[in-house]
C-alpha cells in the first residue's frame, strides 16, 4: 500500500460510499482500496441520510393516504435512491446459490443481466415482506413508520462493514466487491454498527419504548445478514459486489421483521 492510500480520509470515504451506494451526485475523488474501506465504516451514514428521505416520503403519504401506501412509498423511494442496486444484487445471489451449480458457475449466472426464476421469487417475497412489516408500523403512527424505514435502511448499510471484514476475500478479482473486500477489522465494524445503535436509539427516545426497539432491531438484522454471508462465502469462496447488496436487503428485512415481532 502506498503512502497515498494510507492517507485516505472519512471525507474520501464518505464520497466514495455516496457516489457508490447512492444516486446522489458527488464526486469520488479515490477508487482504490483505502478509500473503500472508509466507505464501507461510514456507510451508515449513507443509510441514515437515504433512510431519512424515504422515511419523509413514507410518513408525508401514510398521513394523507394511510399506512399501505406509506410503505409502499417509503420502499420505493429507496430502490429509487439506489438505482435498485441492492435488490438487483439480491436477485443475482439468489438466482446463484439457487442454481446449485458449482461457483465457478453460479458467479458466472450471477454476472448475467437477466434475472431467473429464483432471483423473480425472492425479489417478490423480500419486497412483499418489506411493504407488509412497514405498513404495520405507519398504520401505528407516521412518527413509528419513519423510524422503522431509518432503522431498515441504516441496518443495509451497517451489513456491508461486516461483508468487508478481512477474514472475507474477494470471491473474483474486479468490481466493487474486490475493491472493498477484506478491508475492515472487526473492531471497525462492531464501532461503526453501535454508532447507529446509538444514533437509532436517540432518534427512538421520540416515540417511547423504540428508543430501545430500533437498536435491538437493527443488531437482529445485521445478525440475518450475516448467516447469508456465511452462506455465500462458503458457496461462491468469497464476496462479489452482489453478495454485498443481498446482505444489505437482508438486513434490512430482518430489522423490519424484528419490529414487527417486537409491537
Amino acid at each position: 500500500m502506498t503512502d497515498r492510500a494510507e492517507r485516505a480520509t472519512w471525507g474520501d470515504g464518505l464520497r466514495f460510499g455516496f457516489g457508490t451506494l447512492s444516486v446522489l451526485r458527488v464526486r469520488v475523488e479515490r477508487w482504490d482500496r483505502a478509500a473503500g474501506a472508509r466507505a464501507m465504516l461510514t456507510a451508515p451514514v449513507v443509510g441514515l441520510v437515504l433512510g431519512a428521505v424515504a422515511a419523509g416520503a413514507g410518513a408525508l403519504v401514510a398521513w394523507r393516504a394511510g399506512g399501505p401506501l406509506g410503505a409502499v412509498a417509503a420502499v420505493g423511494a429507496l430502490a429509487a435512491l439506489t438505482r435498485g442496486l441492492h435488490l438487483d444484487g439480491l436477485a443475482d445471489v439468489a438466482d446463484g446459490l439457487g442454481s446449485g451449480k458449482p461457483a465457478e458457475d453460479a458467479l458466472r449466472i450471477m454476472k448475467q443481466s437477466d434475472i431467473g426464476p429464483f432471483g423473480v421469487l425472492t425479489l417478490v417475497l423480500v419486497l412483499l415482506a418489506q411493504v407488509v412489516a412497514l405498513a404495520g408500523q405507519f398504520g401505528h403512527s407516521p412518527l413509528r413508520g419513519a423510524l422503522a424505514v431509518l432503522a431498515s435502511a441504516t441496518a443495509a448499510r451497517c451489513a456491508l462493514a461486516w461483508g468487508c471484514l478481512r477474514s472475507v476475500p474477494a470471491a473474483r478479482p474486479g468490481g466493487l466487491g474486490a475493491v472493498v473486500a477484506s478491508t475492515v477489522t472487526p473492531l471497525g465494524a462492531l464501532a461503526a454498527t453501535a454508532g447507529a445503535a446509538v444514533v437509532l436509539a436517540a432518534l427512538g427516545a421520540s416515540d417511547g419504548w423504540s428508543t430501545l426497539r430500533l437498536p435491538l432491531a437493527l443488531l437482529i438484522g445485521v445478525g440475518c445478514a450475516r448467516l447469508l454471508l456465511v452462506r455465500c462465502v462458503r458457496r461462491l469462496g468469497g464476496i462479489t459486489g452482489d453478495v454485498l447488496g443481498a446482505t444489505a436487503e437482508t438486513a434490512a428485512t430482518g430489522t423490519l421483521f424484528a419490529l414487527a415481532l417486537l409491537g
